[in-house]
């Protein structure tokens, strides 16, 4: 009897649980308060991007060589005068005369940086390099070694730019000639006032971002 009842007594329930779920209604949403004309709406980044922002192509650029610099001192200050009008620069190395031979050097900014490098260096398996004294115009720079041909010491360096030290390769005993390469927006114009130079149109494909490479030719 007392099992009739319980079977009876979940009948019932059930059907009062199904009869709710069939006549019961959503509750309305929150209706959404109209914006006035001043408050901003939240973008998503993808849809707000404007085209312009976009990265401007290689096709897009004209690029030129300006120089000789006979000087360092007046390069670098060439190259910071123009960068604020161009889209990047590059730096063009000439030798001029015939060097007696080549050294690979890695110049740092001071002596806790040149130590902690050096270190570096020693740790990647590297051997036959020294830290040059503070003073003199190599001041702080790691030498790297020195060699009787220019391929020796390019060898040297794409050793160490693979393990990530950008050093370089330079003549002893010929002189350097720089050359600023720049690259700009279609409006750039190659007669410089800033420089009191006029640019030669050259290749971009050559113009590598904050790059350093031989120009062949005499100087």
């Amino acid at each position: 009897m007392l099992m009739r009842a319980l079977l009876v007594l979940l009948v019932v329930l059930n059907a009062g649980v199904a009869a709710w779920w069939a006549l019961h209604a959503d509750a309305p949403a929150p209706a959404v308060a109209a914006l006035t004309a001043d408050v901003p709406v939240l973008q998503l980044v993808a849809d707000a991007r404007a085209p312009g922002n976009a990265p401007r192509p290689p096709a897009a650029l004209r690029c030129f060589r300006f120089g000789p610099f006979t000087n360092a001192a007046a390069f670098a200050a060439a190259r910071t005068a123009i960068a604020r009008e161009v889209e990047w620069t590059a730096t063009g190395e000439q030798i001029a005369g015939t060097p007696r031979a080549w050294r690979v050097v890695l110049p740092q900014p001071d002596r806790a940086t040149a130590t902690a490098t050096a270190a570096r260096i020693g740790a990647a398996g590297f051997s036959d390099f020294l830290v040059l004294p503070e003073g003199g115009i190599d001041a702080n720079a790691i030498a790297l070694g020195r060699y009787r041909s220019e391929s020796a010491a390019r060898e040297r360096v794409a050793a160490l730019a693979r393990a990530g030290f950008d050093a370089r390769a330079e003549p002893v005993g010929g002189r350097v000639v720089h050359w600023l390469d720049v690259a700009a927006a279609a409006a750039f114009a190659p007669v410089s006032a800033t420089l009191g130079l006029t640019g030669t149109p050259i290749d971009c494909s050559g113009v590598v971002r904050d790059g350093r490479y031989t120009v062949p030719g005499p100087a």
